[in-house]
């Protein structure tokens, strides 16, 4: 048997977060398929999920073993001697921590972005929002983006940390911290985070606009 996760909107549409099925010898693409069958309102996002075997994006030709773990993720709206400080926190974001973090001496520069969550999108107002986040894979696929993130700029440190749950306006949703010995390296460093952060961190934003609630990423 292989354990089927599901998140947000394709949670929704299953009906389930969770549930057993005799998978095992199937391709990826073929389970999805199989799923999608059994539950048919994923049907409509098929091409929108991305899926994970064992917490680790899986290509559509990998087979399914028993006992493997598949997680349907849909769209989401990462040689020192330290640990970079990666955390998804269901309480308000520290800053201090982060900078303590990736502080050293030959950092001549520290960059800090904060991701707020803000009042409209789309044109409409927003009134909270609501994160939801594969937790142990998002810190996996966050800690992965840091470390490579460190490893392609020559004395960089980086760090990040993410929030879940209910969000008001003006709450910390994401912060990120680099260091640097020159602040181009720090500025670029953060960019880059942030942004592979928001394609492949398996997070996902729940938005309470005006006209209703969305799963930012899916489309009206």
């Amino acid at each position: 048997m292989v354990t089927v996760l599901y998140f947000a909107a394709c949670r929704e549409r299953a009906g389930t977060d969770k549930e057993e099925l005799p998978l095992a010898g199937q391709t990826v693409a073929a389970a999805l398929d199989t799923i999608c069958a059994r539950h048919q309102d994923l049907a409509a996002i098929r091409s929108h999920i991305r899926a994970a075997k064992n917490q680790a994006f899986a290509d559509d030709e990998d087979t399914l073993a028993d006992g493997d773990e598949l997680a349907l993720i849909p769209p989401v709206a990462g040689g020192q001697d330290r640990t970079p400080l990666v955390q998804v926190l269901d309480t308000a974001l520290p800053v201090d921590p982060l900078l303590d973090n990736v502080a050293h001496p030959g950092a001549g520069a520290q960059v800090v972005m904060i991701g707020t969550v803000r009042d409209h999108a789309a044109g409409e107002g927003v009134e909270r929002l609501e994160y939801e986040a594969y937790v142990a894979m998002a810190e996996k696929v966050i800690g992965d983006i840091v470390r490579e993130v460190e490893a392609q700029h020559d004395g960089v440190r980086a760090a990040c940390v993410h929030r879940v749950g209910k969000l008001a306006i003006g709450d910390r949703a994401v912060v990120v911290a680099t260091s640097a010995a020159h602040r181009q390296a720090a500025f670029e460093a953060c960019m880059t985070i942030i942004n592979r952060l928001k394609e492949d961190a398996p997070i996902w934003k729940h938005e309470h606009r005006s006209s209703g609630v969305v799963w930012v990423g899916l489309g009206p």
